[in-house]
């Protein structure tokens, strides 16, 4: 503190000034932002603050009076999906609104908004974003396990930039996603939209998108927390974990996520302990606001107030509900059905304090000044060009090679090739749930890259063989026939999320699983029982491997499903994660060489439905008397065509973290991508320790003959002292180095 007693009265006035200017240079946007949410709050009726809590479903709105009835009535504070595009908002290719259209109802809708209400607060649109702007028109990449195949940070911030760009250009101001549940149980339906297994991991890899999306929008971060460890696999269903384990395994990915400034986070439609997520104010307000320092928004998921009624069964009416989810800290009721009805009611009885409905008011008033829908609520742009290129890249880093014996790449001189199964040529079955009705010329399936990529001369045979589900075997002999015929088949076998229009759907907007046997076998709603191949894919398999001859097997897939025949039978095989528009092609590109594959498994493959939870950093079990305990293929798991050579560990401990540095040399015939992997063990800890954790990768290209110099860094603030393992290798169970040090 500086005196101004000794000062002469010039220093004095000095020193006033200075101090006056630093004051004032230190008054930040954020504290003008305030001012103004405290002044527009002070104008506002009851009535009016509910309406910003509310956020219904728009897509049946735009061409319809409703939607002037409903802001003269309630006057929202913004709307989810107006621009989704799929069966069950019934919206198909032609009657979807694309990019021009999607502007010009965003401009109308808005200036309604600001024009006819009475204190011309702008709306908000949230659109869906995990892999892509869900709408007609718009950009289809890999699905969550896809991206988080590519262990590529820099890609996935490009990733989340022109997710976020699309979604703005048309008027959205906040995207869904991504979705950083950590997924332990492949009979989920909604495994295919995670990051996978792993805290760090998903972590990362969601807070690069984070960034990327939030150049333009805010991220909406899905499902606050541990929906993807539900009991039988069931969606939704409770989440059994103590407290250890929800904080270190199930909650880090979200902690990196707010501290790298998401701007919203989900909650799910799960209960923790027995306690739904949607009205845990632990969860929501201690964890989340006190301990993680979150400043952002909260939404429910779509219908999860309702659900603590009619599903959970902790609120006795809707009115309770709605006054458990926010008293416990859910700012915006996703979907309006019940903030819209009862919050007014509850504040009225005495069941809501008034200050907990101005404090979510404040928030969701700071983030549309945040977002400029104040300065220029109108304010679109027109997008051209920006996805091919990154489609590309993406696709091709998320194809991970489980296995090959030499014969990939293949050699172009081929003379003949057969292709065939369900998921050869069917483009929907490569881009997973969440996706809007598509052009077929902007996709790109297997057969048509084989087809691109394959020599002028060389003969493609095609046959589907069957389908993912049905179990007509109608086509088997044009598959065996093109099979004997070629001389190397390529069989694409897997799973598919891809809606129809004769599938029923609930009112959350899952598939309901019915008698209508269509392709899908996975995405929200789809749980299984086992994580088999469904249908007759596997009796294809046998029959074609009956031929005993080069057989090379892609499973386009959104859950880890059983491979121990493929395994078996096939000189290669491969999994794509659903990857996108461009995924086709990129296989393509791997299966020939055009591309040295690099991308790595984001979560174990078990070699049966009875391991599973199975995951890298579990403390190893015995074997089981059927099988081996370990998994088929392990976490982090993934071949190239050439190989590399792990040298010179050096650990250096510096005073709050440990340096770790290796040598990765190319040792082999192709340049190529290596994910380095650094691995952390706690030999003895207070609580059961892992078997070991991630704790830093990196995906980086090497020369032939080239060697570089790759570096980590550990913060040590977490960890308790005592002996660690540092590891560091090509995946969870192939570390080339290894190094015990004290903390």
């Amino acid at each position: 503190m500086i005196s101004l007693y000794f000062c002469s009265m010039k220093t004095k006035f000095y020193i006033i000034i200075a101090l006056f200017l630093l004051v004032s240079c230190s008054t930040s946007k954020k504290d003008d932002i305030d001012i103004k949410v405290d002044n527009l709050l002070s104008q506002m009726t009851l009535t009016e603050k509910i309406g910003q809590l509310c956020c219904p479903i728009g897509f049946n709105l735009y061409d319809d009076e409703s939607y002037k009835n409903l802001i003269d009535t309630l006057p929202v504070g913004g709307f989810w999906a107006v621009f989704r595009a799929d069966p069950w908002s019934q919206k198909t290719l032609k009657t979807g609104p694309g990019a021009n259209k999607s502007r010009l109802i965003f401009k109308e809708m808005q200036r309604y908004a600001v024009e006819n209400t009475r204190l011309g607060i702008p709306i908000y649109f949230a659109e869906e974003c995990p892999h892509g702007l869900m709408a007609v028109g718009a950009s289809v990449y890999p699905t969550g396990l896809g991206m988080a195949a590519t262990w590529d940070e820099e890609l996935l911030y490009s990733l989340g930039d022109v997710i976020g760009l699309e979604a703005y250009s048309r008027g959205a101001r906040f995207g869904y996603g991504p979705v950083l549940d950590i997924a332990r149980d492949p009979r989920w339906s909604r495994v295919e939209e995670t990051f996978g297994e792993d805290p760090y991991l998903s972590g990362t890899l969601g807070s690069a998108m984070i960034r990327g999306m939030q150049n333009y929008v805010g991220a909406t971060v899905k499902h606050f927390a541990a929906y993807g460890i539900p009991e039988g696999g069931h969606n939704g269903a409770a989440a059994q974990t103590g407290p250890n384990y929800l904080m270190s395994d199930y909650l880090s990915s979200f902690e990196i996520a707010v501290k790298n400034g998401a701007k919203s986070i989900m909650t799910s439609y799960n209960a923790i302990d027995g306690v739904p997520c949607t009205s845990n104010s632990w969860l929501l307000k201690d964890v989340l606001r006190e301990q993680w320092g979150f400043k952002g928004v909260v939404f429910s998921d779509l219908g999860s107030i309702w659900a603590l009624h009619s599903t959970h069964r902790t609120a006795e009416n809707q009115l309770d509900a709605t006054a458990q989810a926010i008293n416990a800290g859910v700012d915006i009721d996703l979907g309006a059905s019940n903030y819209g009805t009862y919050l007014k009611t509850a504040v009225e009885n005495g069941l809501v304090p008034i200050e907990n409905v101005d404090e979510a008011v404040r928030r969701v008033l700071r983030f549309k000044y945040e977002i400029g829908l104040f300065d220029d609520p109108y304010k679109t742009v027109k997008v051209i060009g920006r996805d091919g290129a990154l489609g590309w890249a993406a696709a091709h880093h998320s194809v991970v090679l489980l296995k090959n014996d030499g014969i990939l790449p293949l050699k172009r001189d081929v003379k003949s090739i057969a292709v065939i199964g369900p998921n050869a040529d069917n483009m929907y079955n490569q881009l997973g749930d969440y996706t809007a009705p598509q052009d077929p010329d902007k996709i790109v399936t297997v057969l048509e890259g084989i087809r691109a990529h394959a020599n002028a001369e060389t003969k493609i045979f095609y046959a589907k063989g069957c389908s993912i589900r049905d179990t007509n075997d109608a086509d088997f002999e044009s598959a065996i026939k093109a099979a004997k015929s070629a001389d190397v088949t390529i069989l694409v076998v897997g799973g598919s999320s891809a809606r129809d229009f004769k599938t029923s759907y609930e009112s959350t907007g899952a598939a309901v699983v019915n008698d209508h046997i269509s392709d899908m076998d996975c995405g929200e709603g789809y749980d299984r029982v086992s994580i088999e191949l469904s249908g007759l894919q596997e009796d294809l398999i046998k029959e074609i491997a009956k031929l005993h001859k080069p057989l090379i097997i892609i499973y386009i897939e959104g859950r880890p499903l059983l491979k121990n025949t493929a395994n078996e039978v096939a000189n290669a095989l491969l999994t794509a994660f659903y990857p996108g528009a461009r995924g086709g092609g990129a296989i393509a590109d791997i299966i020939f060489g055009n591309q040295n594959p690099a991308g790595r498994l984001p979560i174990s493959q078990p070699r049966n439905t009875g391991q599973i939870p199975i995951y890298y950093s579990q403390p190893r079990p015995h074997d089981y008397v059927e099988c081996e305990s370990t998994p088929l293929f392990c976490f982090g798991h993934g071949l190239s065509y050439t190989k590399f050579e792990y040298s010179n560990l050096i650990i250096n401990k510096l005073n709050d973290t440990i340096e770790v540095s290796v040598d990765v040399k190319n040792i082999g015939d192709y340049h190529g991508d290596e994910v380095v992997q650094l691995y952390l063990r706690d030999e003895y800890a207070t609580i059961t320790p892992a078997e070991k954790l991630l704790k830093g990768f990196k995906r980086i290209f090497i020369l032939t003959n080239e060697t570089k110099h790759i570096t980590f860094t550990i913060p040590t603030e977490n960890l308790e002292p005592g002996e660690f393992t540092i590891m560091v290798g090509a995946s969870s169970d192939d570390i080339r180095l290894k190094e015990k040090i004290e903390i």
